[in-house]
């Protein structure tokens, strides 16, 4: 029986089968070249795995040449500028493009599913993001094969990077590069925090989410708040090497320390960003291995808040050596140490759960195993490096190489084989034949501990990092064939597991739905997966990871759920309260667009003129990619109210662009929070070189303007106040927003007049944080000038109404943002100059 509301378009299919057909025909992410255009977090999902595994593969070969060339004492198989490049770009393969994409892809690709979602908030968003990834990443593998790859290490430590040293692009393509991938990281933190706090099913509250998505969220707004330093950090040392603008040059009043202060910020965050997401996998897996429930849970999200809060304070132990004060040694010692208990905790929660329930002992409890004994043994290195004393001894040896490798490769690696194959019966609806991979296991647990136990012993013996070749009397040589060996066989094993997943997929078993017995949503969609997950939508009544998917499945795939129909060919999900998970409101997505393909291609290009100083036509890019950006809008717009709509089980919701706070709206609080976190870490630059460079700021300086600064910050907040005043209605909207549009424009030009006033910015790194700063109020008030005119022409279209005022709300909050860092930033000049004399050595 139809049950028709042509108001809406609302229709209930005659049957179940008659549902999927509609759904699969408006969620379908089509065929052949038409797959470019796919935004469905399904897709997109498994290109960032596969992607990054094939990055994986590439670092993988590099590791081996690197492990042949130290085979033997002064070998000729690579010499140092070639070893150069060849231990940098194996550092930044694995940490940038393998292991952040990897987990980023997983998430991608199972968070919807678990929360009871269609899709990601901002489908178009993860889908620029892979391409960004695909094209940083590119740039970066290409630059090897030419030569040109970056030679200075991951880190990149000033002043070897800087440009008197390092003269080439190599740096550039690094800085560039990273810069362009991380861009990609971003929208994914973004995208991942969003969708878990708005886009669960009803009933699904925190306490109820999967343990999962907890992890997630704490890895979310981790990378929101630890990626913006090393984006400042690596914009700033580009603009020191292309504009000669000297933020880390000593004989400037620069500093290098300034870059590993930045760097270390977002570096040793990254260790927990890179664990988190593993250690969430298995705390998902190994209840379900052991078929019972998580122990402690609640105690786990607590460790996980916890370890997430240390973690950035910890950044200093990296920089024990470099002549920190002892009193900030003993501190940063301390918390280095403390970061033990929260993971303690979560260990101890797993082996309670093995304990407690019927271990299941598969291929993937065989990497759980392989986990544990890696990861407790690189955590307790970990606490040995975390004493000063010791740290000061192994410091740059080969001792800090190993414990990296266990912590890295037994806190991620493990774990996501052991995902692998839990999940890909999920994602290719075939279940493991199991022949090859127990001895590929062994092969791996075996060679790794053979390579990297290796290199705690020659650590201690004093070899130290980054060498390419090394004297026959130091001793080291029958050490180093053995771990090069180790190496080998470690090799083969994960050749083993790439052959043994891909006789998986071609030719594994087909199963019916949930062969683990597990208790999360994802179980309860179709393997493999249709690109609209469910035929309609759950309601959660208890904790998501004791649910009953054999059951729960065919009822959703009936349409006796939510949203079990289509509506004017809208592609539906639904949002709820942060909180409580109580029904919010109806988010209507976007179809599959190539605009996300040509955006990432037009940043792409911004990036190359950047690298290739043809500097004309950055700005080109630079308008292709905003254009491009405001053409993705028209497509969710409504141009006339809908109000409450059916969603099923006798409720009504309104569309999102009829409510106060929608996803996207969250998406710019979370955006400016890590704009935010980029400011801070740049003023916190400029006081840290107070600090520790000399005579600084010089007394001969001065670069205070007051009547620019005043007419800046008199319009920065009239600006602020005119964007409330546009509300919706005629006649006040338009007149709000052309004040907004004025004020902006005003405040662009008093800016413009204090960057030319500013003496010498490549004089003295106070002149140049001083340029920098307002180049970010000014960049800041142009774009408040841009979202002004978008304000205009989304009134003039009819996309705002007094009930539609979406875009406007945005607007408001980046005009708030920009006059309270414009009001910051144009102060910034008097307090700097009010030091002068005060601090410096």
């Amino acid at each position: 029986m139809n049950d028709a509301r042509p108001e809406t378009g609302y229709q209930t299919p005659e049957t179940a089968i008659r549902l999927h057909h509609e759904l699969d025909a408006v969620w379908g992410s089509g065929h052949g070249l038409e797959r470019l255009s796919a935004v469905n977090h399904t897709v997109v999902g498994k290109r960032f795995m596969v992607t990054a595994l094939v990055f994986f593969a590439i670092g993988g070969v590099l590791a081996m040449l690197i492990r042949a060339q130290l085979a033997s004492t002064n070998s000729a198989f690579l010499d140092a500028a070639q070893y150069a490049q060849v231990f940098t770009m194996h550092g930044v393969i694995m940490m940038f493009l393998f292991a952040i994409p990897f987990f980023e892809g997983l998430a991608i690709y199972l968070l919807p599913k678990m929360l009871g979602a269609r899709d990601l908030a901002f489908p178009r968003m993860s889908a620029y993001g892979y391409w960004c990834y695909l094209f940083g990443g590119t740039f970066l593998v290409a630059a090897l094969l030419f030569g040109i790859a970056p030679d200075g290490g991951w880190f990149m430590y000033t002043p070897l990077s800087s440009r008197p040293y390092s003269p080439g692009i190599n740096a550039d393509v690094w800085l560039l590069g990273i810069t362009f991938v991380e861009i990609s990281a971003l929208s994914a933190a973004i995208e991942i925090m969003v969708t878990i706090l708005k886009l669960r099913s009803p009933g699904m509250s925190l306490t109820r989410m999967p343990i999962f998505a907890w992890y997630m969220l704490v890895v979310a707004a981790m990378m929101i708040i630890g990626f913006p330093p090393l984006i400042l950090g690596s914009i700033l040392l580009e603009v020191e090497r292309a504009f000669d603008l000297p933020f880390f040059d000593p004989t400037r009043g620069g500093d290098p320390l300034l870059w590993q202060h930045l760097f270390w910020l977002f570096g040793h965050p990254e260790v927990y960003i890179i664990f988190l997401p593993a250690a969430g996998a298995l705390s998902t897996i190994i209840p379900v291995l052991c078929r019972t429930r998580l122990e402690g849970y609640g105690l786990i999200v607590a460790a996980i808040v916890a370890m997430a809060f240390l973690s950035f304070g910890l950044w200093v132990h990296h920089m024990y050596t470099v002549g920190i004060p002892h009193v900030a040694l003993s501190f940063f010692s301390a918390a280095s140490a403390l970061v033990a208990i929260p993971t303690g905790i979560q260990i101890f929660a797993w082996l309670a759960t093995m304990a407690h329930g019927r271990p299941r002992y598969s291929i993937p409890m065989l990497h759980v195993f392989g986990f544990f004994f890696v990861f407790v043994a690189g955590g307790l290195t970990g606490v040995m490096l975390a004493m000063v004393p010791f740290d000061w001894q192994a410091h740059d040896t080969h001792f800090v190489v190993a414990h990296l490798h266990y912590v890295l490769v037994g806190g991620f690696v493990f774990p996501m084989m052991a995902a692998a194959y839990y999940w890909l019966p999920h994602i290719t609806g075939r279940q493991p034949v199991q022949h090859l991979s127990k001895p590929a296991f062994w092969l791996i647990f075996i060679g790794f501990n053979v390579t990297f136990f290796i290199m705690h012993l020659t650590g201690l013996r004093g070899m130290p990092r980054r060498v390419f070749e090394y004297p026959q009397a130091a001793g080291w040589e029958v050490l180093n064939f053995i771990s090069s060996v180790g190496s080998f066989v470690m090799t083969i094993g994960f050749a083993l597991v790439a052959l043994d997943l891909i006789m998986l997929i071609r030719h594994g078993r087909p199963f019916r739905r949930d062969p683990w017995e597990a208790g999360t949503l994802e179980w309860a969609t179709p393997t493999p997966p249709p690109s609209y997950n469910f035929g309609s939508l759950p309601h959660i009544d208890t904790r998501a990871d004791a649910l009953a998917p054999r059951s729960l499945g065919p009822e959703l795939a009936a349409g006796r759920g939510y949203l079990g129909f289509m509506r004017n060919g809208w592609m539906e999900t639904l949002t709820v309260d942060m909180v409580s998970g109580r029904l919010d409101h109806v988010v209507v997505l976007p179809r599959p667009t190539y605009l996300p393909l040509w955006t990432a291609i037009a940043t792409a290009a911004f990036f190359a003129s950047l690298l290739a100083k043809i500097y004309w036509f950055t700005p080109v890019a630079f308008i292709a990619v905003v254009i491009l950006f405001f053409l993705w809008t028209p497509a969710t717009g409504l141009k006339q109210d809908v109000g409450p709509l059916e969603v099923g089980r006798g409720e009504r919701a309104l569309h999102h662009q009829e409510v106060a706070q929608p996803p996207s709206w969250w998406a710019v609080v979370f955006a400016l929070a890590a704009n935010a976190t980029l400011y801070t870490s740049l003023v916190f630059g400029a006081l840290f070189l107070w600090l520790s460079a000399p005579n600084w700021p010089p007394l001969d300086l001065d670069f205070t303007f007051v009547l620019p600064s005043l007419i800046g910050a008199g319009t920065l907040v009239t600006a602020a106040i005119a964007g409330r005043f546009a509300n919706g209605q005629a006649g006040r909207t338009v007149t709000s927003l052309a004040v907004t549009l004025v004020a902006h424009m005003i405040s662009v030009g008093a800016v413009a007049v204090l960057l030319m006033s500013i003496p010498a910015p490549t004089g003295h790194a106070a002149s140049a944080a001083a340029f920098a700063v307002a180049v970010y109020v000014g960049l800041h008030a142009a774009i408040g000038a841009v979202l002004a005119i978008y304000g205009l022409w989304r009134w003039n279209s009819g996309y705002i109404g007094p009930s539609r005022m979406l875009d406007l709300r945005i607007g408001r909050l980046w005009h708030d943002y920009t006059a309270v860092a414009g009001l910051i930033g144009l102060a910034f000049p008097f307090v700097l100059q009010s030091l002068t004399g005060i601090g410096g050595r």
